[in-house]
């Protein structure tokens, strides 16, 4: 399903957008164009309507924040915290055996190792000694791990990892007091 909605994508008969109503309410809407499109692309348009059970008239679908949609113009969306992309992260770290003998982690991806249909979100590697071109790396335990910079893909995946802290962090600053002593 996801390379279909990336096929339109790319064709660009697909958007998103947000609308808003008279009682200024937003809503995210997924917008499918079906007019002058390529045969293929209608095709890719029809199977991804007929996998989520979408009107096969409708050009605007409301995004909603569900398990499930409650109509067959709504497209439900469940996303991860940033607690689970983390998860999925440390999945994809490749773990010293050293760390896993003295159970200190749990098994992530072995090094060099895919899996049909997975696409891994980043790949973090790890080694005794220092890697010569790393995009970011730590030094951790007697080891290190890095994202080598020649990989954009993890290397987008963790600035997109980036922004979400930061746009996490949008609490205020509690002021603190001020402590003022006399002097002489």
């Amino acid at each position: 399903m996801r390379e279909l909605l990336r096929e339109i994508q790319l064709s660009g008969a697909v958007r998103l957008y947000v609308k808003e109503d008279a009682s200024k309410q937003q809503t995210s809407i997924l917008g499918l164009r079906t007019n002058s499109i390529p045969p293929e692309i209608q095709a890719a348009s029809a199977e991804l309507r007929r996998l989520l059970h979408l009107n096969p008239e409708a050009t605007e679908f409301k995004l909603v924040s569900a398990p499930l949609p409650s109509s067959d113009t709504e497209v439900a969306v469940m996303t991860r915290s940033i607690i689970g992309v983390l998860q999925n992260m440390a999945a994809e770290v490749e773990v010293p055996s050293e760390h896993l003998a003295q159970h200190r982690a749990v098994p992530g991806v072995e090094a060099g190792r895919t899996l049909p249909g997975v696409v891994p979100m980043s790949r973090i590697h790890s080694a005794k000694n220092k890697p010569d071109d790393a995009f970011v790396s730590i030094y951790y335990r007697n080891t290190w791990f890095w994202i080598d910079d020649g990989d954009l893909l993890s290397k987008r995946a963790f600035a997109q990892l980036m922004q979400l802290f930061t746009m996490a962090d949008t609490g205020t600053r509690e002021n603190l007091p001020v402590v003022t002593i006399p002097s002489r």
